[in-house]
């Protein structure tokens, strides 16, 4: 059975962090074990929000308690979203470092979240920097957005050739596969959005239309299913697929009920069977 140790945030109203991730997870059959980075009411987007930051020394003491159990050979991934600060950045590698002691084949999965080109970085100016310089070139596989690409390897990623070349840059820092979200190459359709999947010397792409709305915690889904389609395939192709799907048909669902909240539960079955609605196209 694939094991996913997931370090991420936690609200109890909403769908974001670790509260988006573990259900998708566990509905494709992975045993998830989840380590709270914060113990919100609500995702910050709402602008107020009640609970607590977890120290990290307590994220290392939960860690090392999971550890103590002789649990972390048994870890096929760790997987990590929104870093709220630099301290739980170091957490998480030391996480990552004593799951790969423990399970040398193990991957750690980074969704280096730091903002998007719409509303440039909303997360503390020392994170974007944090990630860069330690975080992802300790990391296996990396899922940012477009936006996120460039500044990780500041450029500015822009048509397709421009995103592979700034995925090559990503690749030389560490990560061996790199998901690409929010894919908004110029000379698409105006109303599609694409995302972009790359691993050696193949690259394959996904064309979806645009849905009129913004879903927090969306990100937290797709690096989450990524991540466990990538494990269990190892094929770069059907991984984006059904990432794809499963995440399209969420969105979607979440549109059509005029709520805020993403509609995991009333999506469920689209995660544990997706149907590859979408066609990836190989682009190298």
């Amino acid at each position: 059975m694939t094991t996913i140790l997931s370090i991420q945030s936690a609200v109890a109203y909403g769908h974001v962090g670790n509260s988006a991730a573990v259900f998708p997870m566990q509905r494709l059959g992975v045993e998830v074990w989840p380590v709270s980075t914060v113990l919100f009411s609500n995702h910050t987007g709402y602008g107020q929000w009640r609970g607590p930051l977890v120290a990290p020394s307590d994220v290392r003491e939960v860690v090392t308690g999971v550890e103590e159990r002789g649990a972390l050979a048994e870890v096929d991934a760790v997987l990590s979203g929104y870093q709220g600060g630099e301290e739980i950045g170091a957490a998480i590698l030391d996480a990552v470092a004593r799951t790969k002691a423990a399970n040398p084949e193990a991957i750690y999965a980074c969704d280096p979240v730091m903002g998007n080109a719409k509303s440039g970085c909303f997360v503390h100016p020392a994170i974007p920097v944090l990630l860069r310089d330690e975080v992802v070139p300790q990391a296996d596989l990396i899922t940012p957005n477009q936006f996120e690409l460039g500044f990780l390897t500041e450029t500015e990623p822009a048509d397709l050739g421009s995103t592979l070349a700034a995925v090559d840059r990503a690749r030389e820092m560490g990560p061996s596969t790199v998901l690409v979200t929010s894919v908004l190459r110029p000379d698409r359709p105006s109303d599609t959005i694409e995302m972009l999947a790359c691993h050696e010397d193949e690259a394959w792409i996904v064309r979806t239309p645009h849905l009129p709305l913004k879903a927090n915690g969306s990100g937290d889904v797709t690096a989450a299913l990524f991540t466990t389609h990538w494990l269990r395939t190892g094929d770069l192709r059907v991984s984006l697929e059904r990432t794809v799907s499963s995440v399209f048909a969420l969105l979607q669902a979440t549109l059509d009920s005029g709520r805020r909240e993403l509609q995991l539960v009333q999506t469920q079955d689209a995660f544990a069977d997706p149907a590859c609605e979408f066609t990836a196209q190989r682009v190298r």
